[in-house]
């Protein structure tokens, strides 16, 4: 089938293209910033188009048989005074009326378990089912799985409940910790997610869980018997999610933004009630302890597919202008010719940040991330998916990959609290006989205003020190590696 996957960026549906693409349906992705699906998915026909505004909708739903929908909104929108189920409303009313105008047959829809209509349910369970009741409200039939917490190497879910286990010998747990929830793999989601596209009778609600029933500090204390870890837990009667959420900002990479809503989710009881239209599929989900086992696993051997921030980039950014001259913008260039290959010499360039570190004064670096952190950026707590290799897109600390080519080019956006926006690239040439690398290594900054200015010039006694020991570190790490 011709299929259309709204939200390909994102942690599940980065990993669901690829199944989908195996499959052998003709893929088309719809995406606000398109570069990093045209570099991750180039079998995909990907088109430009934003939830937001309808009239870029219908080339994206032109053809199209069935539509994935797995945009989310989550956090603060850069200059909007819309909440994010506000935008979520709008976004999903948007691609309703397009994909039926479009005449699409069907929608897939992943929203969050809960019962409906309960009072109490959290303002994030409530916006999911919003979001699933407005994109069946214009004609399309959708199928809308519900799940409850995703457990997957690189899930938002995952992320807190490790750093949690993992760094708090004794921890004070508030009511929520208390509350039940059905787990599912990440495994099994996508299992239901393909599933889907071979199944066009089973629409409606389809709650979907794994095998295991249990609350949230059970959880925790199956993840601690994987790990070999003791952990005492003290349950107290205080803590509220807005609290909790700020000592997961601190304790994991997770910020409160994020981590708020869905830790608001868990004062509700997230299980199946009713197993019936999942059964229908004939799948078989695999228990929490497994789907702890490979995640874990797969943290560990850093072959993580996808993560929960792949999509969590500042969007008011820009990209580098095409001209570094045009006024306005300060670059620190520097040059190092290294004896040693471009591919050799790019190993070490494109390994730069997480947990490897920063190639010189990596300790300033990370008081940079603190200092980042303490205004509401997101500091150097998002590190890498992957420590040796990277892709348009990922993560690496508080920069963003913008353009990436192998033994090349790799550019990075910053995504710190700026006065301005900056990159940092690395451009490589090989000699004529192919044995030395011509390495260029550019530090653009373009400043907003005299403030920019100020923050530029504030730090030039200790700018060039630090760009000038980084690429005179990288060339005697490429040097003494290529030997």
């Amino acid at each position: 089938m011709r299929i259309l996957v709204v939200g390909a960026s994102g942690y599940i549906g980065g990993r669901l293209v690829p199944l989908l693409g195996a499959a052998g349906h003709d893929l088309v992705l719809l995406g606000r910033d398109i570069r990093p699906l045209v570099d991750r998915f180039p079998s995909a026909t990907v088109v430009r188009g934003d939830l937001l505004d309808a009239t870029t909708l219908p080339p994206a739903l032109d053809g199209i048989e069935l539509a994935y929908y797995l945009a989310h909104s989550m956090g603060p929108a850069a200059g909007s005074t819309e909440g994010f189920a506000e935008r979520d409303l709008r976004a999903a009313g948007n691609f309703a009326r397009a994909a039926a105008a479009a005449g699409v047959s069907r929608i897939v829809y992943l929203g969050g378990l809960g019962a409906d209509g309960d009072p109490s349910l959290s303002h994030h369970l409530a916006s999911r089912h919003d979001t699933g009741a407005e994109l069946a409200r214009h004609g399309v039939p959708v199928t809308e799985f519900r799940a409850a917490i995703v457990i997957g190497s690189g899930s938002a879910s995952f992320e807190i409940l490790r750093h949690l286990t993992e760094r708090l010998p004794v921890m004070i747990t508030p009511r929520w910790v208390s509350t039940r929830c059905q787990p599912i793999a990440i495994h099994d989601v996508l299992d239901y997610l393909v599933a889907a596209s071979a199944h066009p009778q089973v629409t409606g609600i389809v709650e979907i869980g794994g095998p295991d029933v249990l609350s949230y500090g059970q959880v925790m204390k199956a993840y601690a018997r994987q790990r070999g870890l003791r952990r005492l837990m003290i349950p107290v009667p205080v803590l509220t999610p807005r609290l909790s959420s700020y000592w997961v900002n601190i304790v994991s990479p997770v910020p409160a933004a994020i981590a708020r809503p869905l830790i608001e989710g868990l004062r509700n009881e997230v299980v199946v009630r009713d197993p019936v239209p999942a059964a229908r599929f004939g799948l078989t989900p695999i228990s929490l302890d497994e789907a702890l086992r490979r995640a874990i696993d797969r943290t560990d051997r850093h072959t993580v597919e996808s993560t929960w921030f792949d999509a969590y980039a500042a969007t008011d950014r820009g990209s580098l202008p095409a001209s570094s001259s045009r006024e306005g913008m300060i670059t620190d260039r520097r040059t190092f010719v290294v004896a040693a290959t471009p591919e050799w010499v790019f190993a070490e360039v494109e390994r730069v940040g997480g947990a490897t570190g920063w190639p010189y004064a990596n300790g300033l670096w990370r008081i940079r991330g603190v200092a980042d952190r303490v205004v509401g950026g997101v500091g150097m707590r998002l590190g890498r998916r992957d420590p040796d290799h990277v892709r348009v897109g990922d993560a690496v600390d508080f920069w963003r990959v913008e353009a990436f080519r192998p033994a090349e080019l790799l550019r990075l956006r910053a995504e710190m609290r700026l006065p301005g926006r900056a990159w940092l690239q690395y451009e490589l040439e090989a000699s004529a006989d192919g044995r030395r690398t011509r390495l260029v290594q550019t530090a653009f900054f373009e400043p907003r205003g005299l403030a920019g200015l100020v923050y530029w010039y504030g730090l030039s006694p200790v700018h060039p020190t630090i760009f000038r020991g980084m690429i005179r570190e990288l060339a005697t790490r490429a040097a003494a590696a290529g030997s």
